[in-house]
């Protein structure tokens, strides 16, 4: 019986050298040469013609999912299908059924199966590795993602001076979920480019937008931002600033302003001479008087009333005393 294996499988490698296109269907990336030489041995014995017989409409019959293409993430999900049409195959084989029918019914429900997998997102042009893309190709059993280059058009931004420039570093197709980051870099004096070695990084810009106001004719140039997932360059967006027309009338007015207040502040500095009431306007303004003027007619009455005091006394005594 051993024997008989190895020159089935011997026979059935030689029927791939001469039919090389029946190699590459999903029935070849799904189900190995042991597993389909295993079911047709249990359809029609170990005889080698035979089996080589069995495996040749085995395989014709999936020929219509040669160029078949699916998402890659429902790889697993293709494969348990093919897993499952194994088992049945071979318990039809166990039950003496009929090789070509159940090997066109079992494609028929791959089919069926392969419809209800998730599709595959269309590429979303003009730029951009779009890892979401990735599809599963059954004609060579491979993985490929859009043939997209990973540098985006430059986009054209104009703005007048003194107003605010944005950026928005974003793409029309889906990025992953995690692990995205954005980094920023400048290409000054006014060059419009997409070569990386004009360009120097601005650490203060992060996220997917970045801001300019007001903005200045120093300003312009290309601004680049690259989009990475995890430590791979997704996609670089450039956009080339414009700066155009005069300064806003409100900074000229504001610079006017500030001119006149510092030749203002140049000018010899006005001096104010204190107020000096007299005693009318003291006597008519009482308000006028401070708590240090109160304190002094205070001292002032204070000593007429002594004066006049002492001069009463002198009198009466000067009087009394001729009497």
């Amino acid at each position: 019986m051993a024997l008989g294996l190895v020159r089935a499988g011997a026979c059935l490698l030689l029927g791939l050298l001469v039919c090389p296109a029946c190699t590459q269907a999903c029935l070849m990336c799904f189900v190995t040469d042991k597993e389909r030489i295993r079911i047709c041995q249990m359809f029609v014995g170990m005889k080698a013609w035979k089996t080589k017989v069995c495996d040749e409409k085995f395989q014709l019959a999936f020929e219509d999912l040669l160029k078949t293409e699916i998402n890659y993430d429902e790889r697993n999900n293709l494969h348990d299908s093919f897993t499952q049409m194994v088992h049945s195959l071979q318990e039809t084989a166990v039950a003496k059924g009929f090789y070509i029918k159940a090997f066109s019914k079992a494609a028929e429900e791959m089919k069926k199966a392969i419809l209800q997998l998730k599709k595959v997102p269309a590429c979303v042009p003009p730029c951009g590795v779009q890892e979401l893309t990735r599809r599963f190709i059954c004609d060579g059993c491979y993985s490929l993602i859009c043939k997209l280059p990973l540098n985006c058009p430059v986009k054209d931004v104009t703005v007048n001076r003194g107003d605010q420039a944005m950026f928005s570093c974003v793409v029309d197709f889906q990025l992953p979920k995690e692990d995205i980051s954005y980094s920023w870099k400048f290409a000054k004096g006014g060059v419009r480019t997409q070569d990386m070695s004009y360009f120097r990084d601005l650490p203060r810009a992060r996220g997917s937008v970045a801001r300019i106001r007001p903005a200045k004719p120093v300003h312009a140039g290309t601004y680049s931002c690259v989009i990475r997932h995890d430590v791979r360059p997704v996609a670089r967006l450039y956009f080339f600033l414009n700066v155009t027309g005069p300064p806003p009338r409100a900074e000229t007015e504001l610079q006017v302003t500030f001119r006149e207040v510092v030749r203002w502040s140049r000018k010899e500095p006005e001096v104010v001479e204190p107020w000096k009431p007299g005693l009318g306007e003291l006597l008519t303004n009482p308000w006028a008087l401070t708590w240090e003027d109160l304190c002094l007619l205070a001292a002032l009455v204070a000593v007429m009333v002594a004066s006049l005091t002492v001069l009463v006394w002198m009198f009466c005594r000067w009087y009394f005393s001729g009497i």
